[in-house]
């Protein structure tokens, strides 16, 4: 089978998803034209140069409706025989973008693909396409659904995470950002976001707060509490699946939760021929993908069960993997991984995460596969795993082996 390796990798800084965001007045098309056309530039890349366009974004209506994907190009400067997929696997489409353009590769189906996503959460709110999971009764009813929120809180109620341990998390991944940013360790992949008359309205991702500390964090409520046992009582709704936990213990907040931002990044995939036409060198292959399905009502355990599968399926042990980003869409999403397998913290999102940076849905996949890649490249390690939780119960993983 023919390898499939990236290129280049991308990302936009994100920006407050709030009407005060320096990136509030980019559409969702145009921010995701910027990072297609710095793909182009960096990388010389002219004509039918790419077979296609895979771009995922999690809302799909109003201006990021229709195929977001076919519009982004029309609006960038690729060639406009390049057309455009838009796909949606909630959190991990920007990595099932760059797992299905690889796979493509990899097959044979065109020796290149640009992979990615975009969301402005800021413009564009969440959950405002509604969701037959959540609004129609029969489904909601049947799947037991509850918000992402509690489905955080009843992992650390069984897996016993308490707040302190969110909370040391939370400030753990703010300082590492911090830190991050400050030796530079985002230079390589962060394309300045610019205006319409080609001034700079972001360079850094803004909504990280480094000051923060436990006791700062303490003093915020939990934000799922009230949901859960007041209105509409969602506690209730899993207790009668899980009947072995007593209650439901609300340990997450705002701080210890991914943050709403907006954002794009894309990644450049190619077969080896791709890279000798355009006089390019690989910086990784992908070695192996992954996604699945999981309980769609504690719903984001999806790393777990995914990260086994895919070292199953490629004859890897969780030994082989010299660094791991693991979305923090939630404390407890990253704890438990870090339970299940017994990895060192020292492995896992380095430079900091979602919680620290936010976290803009249809993006991040694409994004921590690019810090991931960075990461490997500045300590000249190998082999990275990346994976995310995903809303209704999934679960998506990428290998990376830096060449």
């Amino acid at each position: 089978m023919t390898e499939a390796y990236i290129y280049d990798a991308i990302r936009t800084p994100r920006g407050k998803g709030r009407k005060d965001g320096s990136l509030h007045e980019v559409t969702s098309a145009r921010l995701s034209a910027q990072v297609l056309n710095g793909l182009k530039d960096r990388n010389n890349l002219e004509g039918h140069a790419v077979e296609d366009v895979i771009w995922g974004n999690v809302t799909q209506v109003g201006e990021q409706g229709g195929c977001l994907a076919r519009t982004a190009v029309l609006a960038s400067e690729l060639d406009q025989s390049i057309p455009g997929l838009a796909i949606n696997r909630f959190c991990a489409s920007g990595m099932e973008a760059v797992n299905l353009a690889a796979n493509q590769v990899k097959g044979g189906a065109g020796d290149a693909y640009i992979a990615g996503g975009v969301e402005m959460m800021g413009r564009v709110a969440m959950g405002s396409d509604g969701a037959a999971i959540a609004v129609d009764p029969s489904i909601a009813m049947d799947t037991y659904f509850v918000p992402q929120g509690i489905s955080a809180d009843i992992i650390a109620t069984e897996y016993g995470f308490t707040r302190d341990d969110a909370d040391a998390l939370a400030v753990e991944s703010q300082k590492r950002a911090a830190a991050a940013w400050a030796d530079n360790r985002f230079a390589k992949s962060i394309l300045n976001v610019r205006d319409q008359n080609g001034l700079t309205i972001l360079d850094k991702d803004e909504y990280m707060r480094p000051g923060t500390d436990m006791q700062a964090l303490g003093s915020l409520a939990p934000s799922f509490q009230q949901m859960g046992e007041v209105m509409p009582g969602f506690d209730a709704v899993a207790l009668m699946k899980y009947p072995h936990l007593e209650r439901i213990n609300h340990i997450h907040h705002a701080g210890n939760s991914s943050g709403i931002v907006d954002g794009a990044a894309g990644v450049l995939i190619g077969n080896k021929e791709f890279g000798e036409k355009y006089g390019i060198k690989p910086r990784a292959r992908i070695r192996a993908t992954a996604k699945i399905g999981t309980d769609p009502t504690i719903m984001l355990t999806g790393p777990v069960p995914v990260t086994e599968k895919i070292l199953a399926d490629n004859g890897m042990s969780i030994s082989d993997i010299d660094l791991f980003e693991v979305n923090e869409a939630f404390a407890s999403v990253v704890l438990r991984f870090m339970q299940a397998f017994n990895v060192d913290q020292d492995k896992v999102n380095v430079n900091g995460g979602s919680i620290a940076m936010g976290h803009p849905l249809g993006a991040t996949g694409a994004i921590i596969i690019g810090t991931l890649l960075d990461e490997l490249e500045r300590t000249g390690q190998g082999v990275g795993l990346a994976t995310l939780c995903i809303a209704s119960g999934m679960g998506a993983a990428t290998i990376i082996e830096r060449v």
